[in-house]
């Protein structure tokens, strides 16, 4: 009786343990391409029975995965492979990344940075030394940052970085939220073309040069939970390769939705989730003022209709304020709404009659402006556009084309309403498009608007370090470009992603097109 007895006990247990084990066996994450030990590792979440994996199109494909060189890093990051010290937040604010804190001498030439405890996905810590050496790299390695020969990167201790230049660099932080100074295990890595070792929450499990790369998740990942399993980026350049792949069901979600896709899935809201947000490239038009009086110029301004443009354009622009999007510290400006009616009433005060053929003259002369532009970025519709919103308030307008601006109407001056467009912001700090648009010395100078006082202004923005005086000091100098009826800024091409009901977290909320996956990108 005792033996059945034990007998029957150890059976039971067998059962049990089996049981545990199983449930045990449930409860592990689902593997990975990284070998390291890092305790990051065990923040990751319990995986769920049904693995989550992401099919998203790219539309570049590079012959390599070494982030410093050429203009790889967008892709690696893109992929969720590599980080940087600071990144761009959805607002255009630059934030802490590999980087927790920063600081920077009184005469601007030293710069301080404290680490975060990151680690890379082989479980290696993130050194001082270790980011040192890859901005080093990256200067020999990319001809783009040559202007950094004579910067020095110091490792003061295991944590904390200092960079030295030569001359003050107020853009240092937006510098480094470039994708080509990503932080790669050096001593780690074997393979720099085909399988860096990174921070990313991903690591890469297959790459085709040129071609489709396959990520999954790094267990080691030291900066939170990294909700997918992996992701299949497929390299589809084709705006209908990549709609039919969408309506097919083997895409989970894209950028760079074109007018015709977006109409489709504009016409299907429970199939498809499109995010449309202002982008980085601008479309605006220079007033001459040695041409034009005040009152006619602010006419103009209160003529063009910046909605109703967007509009006709089916989406594929935001109605602008700015040159910068208004969710940006420094795109924190404003512009009178469209005013006909004062439009007509500021001509007839500078001296403008209507004729019989119901356009406003002055001595027997048709007030005539002409509208140059180039056969680019939507700009023809854009010219036709404006010419029928100044003929409804009586302002003939005639359309002059040329082939390259530069060197035609911009470099003559010749025109009265000239437009143009381009990117105004190049990684989250205002001075690129100031200095490009504003300058005494500049392309636009000769329409009239850069004044001693903007020269100053512009001035201290380029040697200025804090960040909120930068913002402030562009918003004015935006400011008066609008108040002096200089600029009109009509529209930033808009940046458009779709993506299946329950996608999240692809970075459809950022302007930029060099961000992709996150820890935070889920299928629910």
């Amino acid at each position: 009786m005792m033996k059945k007895l034990l007998a029957l006990l150890l059976a039971l247990c067998m059962v049990l343990a089996l049981t545990a084990c199983g449930q045990k066996a449930a409860e592990q994450p689902a593997a990975s391409a990284s070998s390291g030990t890092g305790t990051a590792a065990a923040s990751q979440p319990v995986q769920s029975a049904e693995p989550k994996f992401l099919n998203m199109a790219v539309n570049f494909a590079y012959p390599s995965l070494d982030a410093h060189k050429d203009y790889y890093g967008w892709y690696t990051q893109i992929y969720g492979v590599t980080e940087t010290l600071f990144r761009i937040d959805s607002d255009m604010s630059v934030k802490p990344l590999l980087a927790k804190d920063s600081s920077v001498s009184d005469d601007g030439l030293t710069w301080t940075f404290v680490l975060a405890d990151a680690v890379f996905s082989n479980g290696n810590p993130v050194t001082a030394d270790m980011v040192a050496r890859n901005f080093q790299r990256l200067v020999e390695v990319n001809g783009r940052y040559d202007d950094w020969a004579d910067f020095s990167f110091e490792a003061k201790d295991e944590k904390t970085l200092v960079i030295t230049t030569p001359a003050v660099f107020p853009t240092m932080l937006v510098a480094l939220t470039d994708p080509e100074f990503a932080v790669m295990d050096l001593d780690g890595t074997t393979d720099f073309d085909n399988a860096p070792v990174a921070t990313g929450p991903f690591v890469i499990k297959s790459f085709k040069p040129e071609g489709d790369v396959e990520v999954v998740r790094n267990d080691n990942y030291w900066n939170g939970a990294v909700k997918l399993d992996g992701a299949t980026l497929y390299y589809m350049p084709d705006a209908d390769s990549k709609l039919m792949a969408m309506q097919a069901g083997e895409l989970d979600c894209y950028t760079s939705v074109d007018a015709a896709a977006q109409e489709i899935y504009e016409s299907d809201p429970s199939s498809y989730v499109l995010t449309v947000i202002p982008g980085t490239r601008m479309q605006f038009y220079v007033l001459n003022e040695t041409r034009m009086s005040d009152k006619v110029r602010e006419a103009v301004n209160l003529t063009v209709d910046c909605e109703a443009i967007a509009s006709y354009l089916k989406g594929t622009t935001s109605a602008a304020v700015g040159p910068f999007i208004a969710s940006a510290p420094y795109g924190q400006v404003t512009k009178p709404a469209p005013d006909p009616v004062k439009a007509k009433s500021l001509l007839e005060a500078d001296g403008y009659k209507l004729n019989a053929d119901g356009y406003y003259e002055k001595n027997g002369k048709v007030l005539e402006l002409s509208i140059a532009h180039y056969k680019s970025r939507q700009l023809p519709d854009l010219a036709v556009l404006m010419q029928d919103q100044l003929k409804n308030v009586g302002v003939k307008a005639t359309l002059v084309v040329q082939e390259d601006p530069d060197a035609g109407y911009v470099a003559t001056g010749d025109y009265d309403i000239a437009l143009y467009c381009m990117i105004a912001d190049t990684g989250g700090d205002p001075y690129y498009c100031v200095d490009a648009l504003y300058r005494q010395s500049g392309k636009w100078a000769k329409a009239g608007f850069p004044t001693d006082e903007t020269e100053k202004l512009i001035n201290k923005l380029q040697f200025e370090t804090d960040i909120d005086q930068r913002a402030a000091l562009a918003n004015q100098i935006v400011q008066m470009s609008i108040d002096t009826n200089a600029f009109g800024y009509v529209g930033l091409f808009n940046k458009v992603s779709v993506a299946r009901p329950g996608v999240t977290g692809f970075s459809e909320n950022i302007p930029f097109d060099f961000y992709g996956l996150t820890a935070d990108t889920d299928i629910s």
